[in-house]
């Protein structure tokens, strides 16, 4: 069986981080390596995490190695996963969020697939807890999020319980809060460090540059739960996260071909669309000044400026 190494970057969450640690160190197949990237300005996340591992190994003995990094300059999830990813051990890296919570086998689960799938480069869980959007955005992402732009993991999220004992199912992309790859198939590969901050798109762009034929997968049985913690995100309309990370992605990968430029189109008029209307219903120009940082955060990235 191969051997894991999971990876959590965090930052000025030790509440949450504690409960994911907790979670970890509860898996039915053990670890080999727990690696945190610390950008919190304090040592209240290390005490919390060097208090979980204490906890555990009381209870099954020294099963867990830690390498605890703490460095406030690393700046965003992107720099931080560089970081650990020069450091890191095992046959298997799987890169966390620091505010999800695994079910007892998610490791096992992910591991089982490596064994039965050795072509596979990476393999990601799934997300139980992600209730189905609202009617009317599933109806706009259907209309207008075309092409490149359609996300195949969010169906399979909203249909995790009739999924759960699905095989692993093919997909072009893996979500980063719980991927995982092959340590030898990313080995000389680099998370986009313009991304700052929470780094939208990092893991979308970073399964692009694979090779063609890589294979990932998504497993049904390897469960978790994501609690998306306030601490450190955008308080704007959620256009500008989502136009931001879609408008990094399409001038990075995605800027040549007429499908892929009338995708790109379509989805400019979708979210004209829902900024139209979002400002009508809140008389306010918000959602559109939230579009226009989205547009102006992409194009920072892609120009490599801060």
């Amino acid at each position: 069986m191969p051997s894991v190494c999971v990876i959590i970057p965090t930052k000025n969450r030790p509440q949450d981080l504690e409960l994911a640690v907790r979670s970890v160190f509860a898996q039915t197949f053990a670890p080999l390596s727990l690696l945190i990237i610390d950008q919190s300005p304090d040592g209240e996340s290390r005490r919390r995490v060097n208090s979980e591992l204490d906890a555990a190994c009381e209870r099954h003995g020294p099963l867990w190695s830690l390498n605890y990094i703490h460095d406030p300059a690393i700046s965003g999830l992107a720099a931080a996963r560089n970081r650990a990813m020069a450091v890191a051990d095992g046959d298997i890296w799987l890169f966390l969020d620091d505010d999800v919570r695994l079910e007892p086998d998610f490791v096992e689960r992910l591991v089982e697939v490596y064994r039965d799938v050795p072509e596979a480069a990476g393999v990601s869980g799934i997300i139980t807890n992600y209730p189905r959007p609202p009617l009317p955005f599933r109806l706009w992402s259907g209309v207008f999020m075309r092409g490149p732009f359609h996300d195949e993991r969010q169906p399979i999220y909203w249909n995790a319980e009739r999924l759960r004992n699905s095989p692993p199912l093919r997909v072009h992309r893996i979500g980063g809060g719980l991927m995982s790859f092959r340590a030898d198939a990313i080995r000389d590969k680099h998370f986009d460090e313009n991304l700052r901050g929470v780094s939208d798109g990092e893991d979308v762009d970073f399964c692009a540059r694979l090779s063609s034929d890589a294979i990932l997968l998504i497993t049904p049985r390897a469960r978790l739960q994501h609690y998306q913690s306030p601490i450190g995100r955008l308080a704007d309309h959620w256009l500008r996260r989502h136009a931001r990370g879609n408008l990094f992605l399409y001038n990075k990968h995605w800027n040549s071909g007429l499908r892929n430029k009338l995708s790109y189109s379509w989805l400019w008029l979708g979210y004209s669309a829902v900024a139209l209307v979002a400002s009508c219903r809140r008389l306010s120009l918000e959602p559109w000044r939230a579009l226009r940082l989205g547009a102006r955060d992409a194009s920072n990235a892609l120009a490599g400026a801060p």
